[in-house]
């Protein structure tokens, strides 16, 4: 069988045409980069760096992450230490150090005054998104916020402290409340998963007062379930409106797990913060 090259010489092309030729593939060579442009290309996005609150663990954004991942973001989803609120801030700012460009930090929980404080200083943080989670002003702790409005239930439903050698406790979900309390709209089997996966947080880090926000000058966006028992819909609500986020959603009747029950909201919103900044992230800061 002959190769391609000898089939081509073999027909003779002419001068004349074999210039028309490579006039057309020249052409379409040019045309093709424009048409690609047309697109963000997935070196262009953001990384989307996922900070995972008290009670939970990295798996809690699987879907997220593969939505995330088949949208072409990179994504990383980090073990929140939940020892302390600067340990834990000056944790994830190390994993922020080690990406190059733009990021958009993404915290649930307890996980939002992480990235409040982590992203201090930060000018590669284009925005943060909070997921059910605490955005405190200075001062303000977990447990402070979460009491500001009636509705929080988590007290009653958390099983005994365990003490720590260094004198501080470990905080977890009676498992046999955690579906209830924590993950009321998801299947029951799998918040069965959840609650025996939990990871605690210590007592003195919900208690540990925040210092200045980075909400203050990065916009924001929030997310809730308007039947969140952790933390009320209602102090949510305060938060989103002190900080002037850029956009609030509250998924009626979602639980405090609402980026496991309502991930294609999440995802959403993440899309809608890269785009609001990805052009000049520094002229959306505050």
């Amino acid at each position: 069988m002959k190769s391609i090259a000898q089939r081509f010489f073999a027909a003779r092309v002419t001068v004349p045409a074999f210039v028309t030729l490579s006039a057309v593939f020249l052409a379409m060579a040019t045309i093709v980069p424009l048409t690609g442009n047309a697109k963000e290309s997935p070196a262009d996005k953001p990384t989307v760096v996922l900070i995972h609150g008290a009670f939970a663990e990295s798996s809690s954004w699987s879907g997220i992450t593969t939505r995330l991942l088949a949208e072409g973001y990179p994504v990383v989803a980090a073990a929140n230490p939940l020892r302390g609120v600067k340990s834990d801030a000056s944790y994830v700012a190390s994993v922020i150090d080690s990406i190059k460009g733009p990021v958009i930090l993404v915290g649930h929980s307890y996980g939002g005054i992480v990235i409040s404080t982590a992203a201090i200083g930060k000018s590669n943080v284009q925005a943060l998104v909070y997921v059910a989670a605490f955005a405190p002003d200075v001062g303000e702790s977990a447990l402070t916020l979460s009491s500001k409005f009636p509705g929080s239930s988590l007290g009653q439903a958390l099983a005994p402290p365990v003490p720590l050698s260094d004198g501080n406790k470990d905080l977890y979900i009676q498992q046999e409340k955690f579906f209830e309390q924590f993950a009321a709209d998801v299947p029951a089997s799998e918040a069965k998963v959840m609650a025996a996966t939990q990871r605690p947080v210590t007592e003195a880090a919900l208690n540990e007062p925040a210092g200045t926000p980075a909400w203050k000058t990065i916009p924001s966006w929030f997310i809730y379930g308007g039947l969140d028992k952790n933390i009320p819909a209602a102090v949510h609500a305060f938060m989103a409106e002190r900080a002037h986020a850029r956009k609030v959603v509250a998924v009626k009747n979602a639980s405090h797990v609402v980026m496991i029950s309502h991930p294609d909201a999440l995802v959403k919103m993440i899309g809608d913060a890269n785009t609001a900044t990805r052009a000049n992230p520094a002229s959306v800061r505050k």
